[in-house]
């Protein structure tokens, strides 16, 4: 049997998600280009962080917890997910999201909506506190001991080794859809790329391609920070998942690209957002400005680098991020007319 199905898990997405071949993408970017659709996991709460919270919410479940604390920045796509997981599973949840001005309303639109639909109780933090936003909700957490709760804090982005697993299980899906003719023929991809934001779906996807046989490489594409920085975290949180599971490999080939990560986390320039606009038009693919669309515009620069080759056999991992796109649409009054 294989080790992850040992752990505990609770099925949350809709799987298996789909792989499709869009031509019009392959000839934009130069590449023979695949899309793993993990924006269709679910309803208001797909994207990749259900995977992880099939194995984080078991756990949690598993401790007697009926509160869970997460974090992330006002339009998190994780903590939209996690809120509407716990109404799913009768949990309370609160929501640590970094604000400009904790003091101010907060803009009921994207994911800040779903949260509150959710019944999530927000809790807005200065980006001073999200520096030290793990021991902020430690703190809480204890708070929450204190009168009588059970708490479970589930990290940024769901990433740790145990959240990590869920794209471990990714991949072994993609497996199995190679091997039923359903990604163009039996032969691995290329690489693998996707967005980079918190580390665990990076850390998944590079232990799960090399156990599986999958793919030759993987190329997170960093949204934010540096690639120095998200190796370290990524070959971290891959540590802590060996921790949790046996039989994943020690030292899975990944690289980390920073080059399409734009001015700032959530800030895109004028060109990122006109490749949006052009993918969309061309191929009917919606991206969005903070992950996706950042993730793709860099597999291009990649491409046209050579550091991935022309006419590569390329997995892309689209992860989601309507919400937040649509939370957005102010900054695209120019390109998308």
């Amino acid at each position: 049997m294989d080790p992850l199905d040992a752990l505990p898990r609770i099925a949350l997405a809709h799987l298996p998600t789909p792989i499709v071949q869009i031509p019009q993408l392959s000839a934009r970017l130069g590449c023979e280009l695949f899309v793993k659709r993990d924006d269709v996991t679910g309803g208001a709460e797909s994207g990749n962080k259900l995977r992880k919270l099939e194995f984080l919410m078991a756990e949690a479940l598993d401790q007697g917890c009926d509160t869970v604390l997460t974090t992330g920045g006002i339009q998190s796509n994780h903590a939209r997910a996690t809120a509407l997981v716990c109404a799913r599973l009768g949990l309370a949840c609160v929501l640590f999201l970094r604000v400009d001005d904790p003091f101010a309303p907060l803009p009921l639109t994207g994911n800040v909506l779903l949260d509150a639909l959710a019944g999530a109780t927000i809790r807005p933090i200065t980006r001073e506190q999200y520096r030290t936003r793990d021991e902020l909700m430690a703190a809480a957490a204890r708070t929450l001991e204190l009168s009588g709760k059970k708490p479970y804090v589930v990290p940024e982005g769901g990433s740790n080794g145990l959240g990590a697993l869920g794209y471990v299980r990714a991949m072994r899906e993609v497996r199995t859809q190679i091997d039923s003719g359903l990604a163009g023929d039996p032969r691995p991809f290329d690489v693998i790329v996707h967005a980079c934001g918190s580390g665990g779906t990076a850390a998944g996807i590079a232990l799960g391609a090399a156990r599986y046989g999958v793919a030759r490489t993987v190329r997170p594409m960093a949204v934010c920070d540096s690639a120095d920085y998200f190796q370290r975290r990524v070959e971290a949180q891959m540590h802590e998942a060996r921790a949790r599971c046996s039989g994943l490999p020690a030292s899975p080939p990944f690289v980390v690209d920073d080059a399409g990560k734009g001015p700032a986390y959530a800030v895109t320039t004028s060109e990122q957002r006109a490749f949006l606009v052009d993918v969309a038009r061309t191929s009917g693919v919606v991206l969005d400005p903070v992950y996706t669309g950042k993730a793709m515009f860099g597999l291009g620069l990649a491409i046209k680098r050579g550091e991935v080759p022309a006419g590569a056999r390329v997995l892309f991992v689209h992860t989601g991020g309507l919400p937040g796109l649509l939370a957005a649409a102010e900054s695209f009054h120019e390109e998308a007319r």
